[in-house]
């Protein structure tokens, strides 16, 4: 006998353990980011505070302009590894999401066609279409979703693509512009 209340109860299992699991792996963002975070600004506190000693040593036009292209140098060197890290996090959190979220879509189509396999058995003669119609429906979703993950995927590898490109393009710029 088909037991509705039963798969709702198996679907509404894996949905929360899904959004535990989504949970899990945004806190763990969080937390990396903030540590990023404390380690940037502890940083840039010494760093200020070494700049600030060396100023005091300056004493022509000579020595400012290359602590100058020393200190914007080494801030860029900095700033681009921070947003490169930053970049890391957002993209191995991203990453995480979309298994996730494959895993979840794929156990759900497959919670779903074992209770239409069930309801199946039990149906009323005559039903035959609707049940076509109804996994001909499913079919489709997911056809639509592998596509689209793909798509997801391509445009994930184009941007990584263009972002260490940017980031080499404006280290090599600072570095050409200090000489």
């Amino acid at each position: 006998m088909f037991t509705a209340p039963e798969q709702f109860a198996d679907v509404n299992k894996s949905t929360i353990d899904a959004a535990l699991k989504f949970a899990k792996v945004s806190f763990d963002a969080a937390e990396r980011l903030v540590g990023l975070q404390l380690a940037v600004g502890r940083d840039a506190f010494n760093e200020g505070a070494k700049n600030a000693a060396l100023l005091s040593d300056v004493r022509d036009v000579q020595d400012l302009s290359a602590l100058r292209g020393k200190v914007t140098e080494t801030s860029t060197d900095k700033w681009t590894n921070y947003s490169k890290a930053v970049y890391e996090v957002a993209q191995q959190t991203q990453a995480q999401w979309s298994n996730l979220f494959e895993a979840h879509v794929t156990e759900l189509n497959k919670n779903v066609a074992v209770a239409l396999d069930k309801a199946v058995k039990t149906a009323p003669a005559g039903t035959d279409v609707a049940i076509a119609a109804i996994k001909s429906s499913i079919t489709a979703a997911s056809a639509a979703f592998d596509s689209m993950t793909k798509a997801a995927k391509q445009v994930a590898t184009f941007t990584d693509a263009n972002v260490k490109a940017a980031t080499n393009a404006t280290t090599a710029a600072v570095k050409s512009a200090k000489k």
